[in-house]
């Protein structure tokens, strides 16, 4: 595909995060020495981060057109599908960024690597313009991570690249209906958690080990599994029996043609939301169904070959 344009994605430092709330450097200052914290290095990170965005931005061939958002701008900007994208950051910048674009190809530059894990990183900054060179040469190959998707009956569409909860806000006992497999249940329980095969090695790892290390049961699927993979697997938190709830339905693997259904029965304060960030949720209460199956979306990330 032809790229007509790169854009690259940044975010905010600590020290810029900080400056929203103290306004001055001063401030800033004092707010973090008066906490016995280092205020150089918040500066020390500051200055790192900006002189390896500067250093990826000179790699770039002037010959093609060039613009640089923030993460915070991401809702707000429409990429075309002749964009070549270039991720600045870490980890949680790449899922941040899954919402937003289309098929589009994405370099994904870890910005620090003393910092950073890096684990979905198609280079580092040094890397960078040899990862860009091949890119442009078609040299490269697509490694297309796999997103969940929830559509509820309003007609909203919800994504997530590693993994979504449905539940309460506040994270006490949901009420809902789940189906899935040719079985339902009405069921009361902390939540439950759909995860990708890029998210398995967060929250589905941590069930698989409660699996072994507590009730000395293997988990029933493998996992970590695939970032590629065209299935989700989920599992219910805490499922609670009584004489009208059930626990038969905990865990399963969820396919296009063998999608999750819930029901939510929470009049008040129920929510879905992806990839850890529960600000970022859309309201889940009684009468909204969702039905959840891997997204036909993919994150395209850029390989080396």
């Amino acid at each position: 595909m032809e790229t007509e344009k790169i854009v690259v994605v940044k975010k905010s430092t600590l020290l810029e995060s900080l400056l929203k709330r103290h306004t001055t450097t001063s401030q800033a200052r004092f707010y973090l020495e008066s906490a016995g914290q280092s205020y150089e290095f918040y500066q020390q990170d500051h200055k790192n981060y900006h002189e390896n965005l500067k250093e990826v931005v000179r790699n770039i061939p002037r010959t093609i057109r060039t613009q640089t958002i923030d993460k915070d701008d991401l809702s707000m900007f429409k990429f075309s599908n002749k964009d070549l994208v270039v991720a600045f950051g870490d980890d949680g910048l790449l899922v941040n960024l899954a919402k937003y674009v289309g098929n589009q190809p994405i370099i994904f530059v870890n910005a620090d690597e003393k910092r950073f894990d890096g684990v979905l990183a198609t280079c580092t900054t040094k890397e960078f313009q040899k990862a860009l060179e091949e890119k442009l040469q078609d040299k490269t190959y697509l490694e297309s991570l796999t997103m969940a998707e929830a559509n509820l009956n309003n007609g909203e569409t919800f994504y997530a690249l590693n993994d979504l909860f449905i539940g309460k806000k506040t994270h006490v006992s949901a009420k809902y209906d789940i189906k899935h497999n040719g079985k339902e249940e009405y069921q009361s329980s902390s939540g439950i958690v759909v995860s990708t095969g890029t998210g398995s090695t967060g929250w589905l790892t941590s069930f698989a080990t409660w699996c072994k290390e507590v009730c000395e049961k293997e988990f029933p699927y493998a996992v970590p599994f695939s970032r590629e993979s065209d299935s989700l697997i989920f599992t219910v938190r805490e499922p609670f029996p009584t004489k009208i709830t059930g626990t038969s339905i905990v865990v399963g693997e969820i396919t296009e043609e063998n999608p999750l259904m819930i029901y939510s029965k929470m009049p008040e304060e129920g929510v879905i939301f992806s990839d850890g960030i529960e600000k970022d949720y859309v309201e889940f209460n009684s009468g909204r169904t969702a039905t959840i199956k891997p997204s036909t979306k993919k994150v395209n990330l850029v390989r080396l070959e």
